[in-house]
């Protein structure tokens, strides 16, 4: 039985949404595990916009988090950012995370430039 909430009927989140981000690699097999994970957790979770971003193919957007553990997660939107940092690669992680999130503190430049990007190439970046 799955920790995940079921997923609602509409499954469009709001433009204003925050962002979860996934900061990985294609290279790295434990980031390719977690791609349909993510989705799963996208499905449940249609308050976030989710977002995967390869650090190598968009390195003019990621270089600046200096990811090095994989899977690397941002949670971030236009009030500030909620989370950065690796998580445990399983859906259920995530989602109660997603569930008890902190206050969100001052995003940082980099973290706006990557949330600027997101938002006008959505479908680059889709989970």
């Amino acid at each position: 039985m799955s920790a995940l909430p079921a997923a609602p009927v509409s499954a469009e989140p709001a433009s204003d949404a925050p962002w979860v981000v996934c900061l990985c690699a294609e290279w790295c097999g434990t980031c390719r595990d977690y791609r349909p994970l993510l989705e799963q957790v996208a499905r449940a979770h249609p308050q976030f916009r989710f977002a995967w971003v390869d650090i190598e193919d968009h390195a003019e957007i990621a270089d600046a988090f200096d990811v090095e553990t994989f899977p690397t997660l941002l949670i971030a939107g236009a009030d500030g950012t909620r989370f950065l940092g690796p998580l445990l690669p399983h859906a259920e992680t995530l989602s109660r995370m997603l569930g008890a999130l902190q206050a969100p503190q001052p995003s940082s430049l980099d973290v706006d430039l990557l949330l600027a990007v997101l938002e006008k190439r959505p479908a680059e970046f889709a989970v």
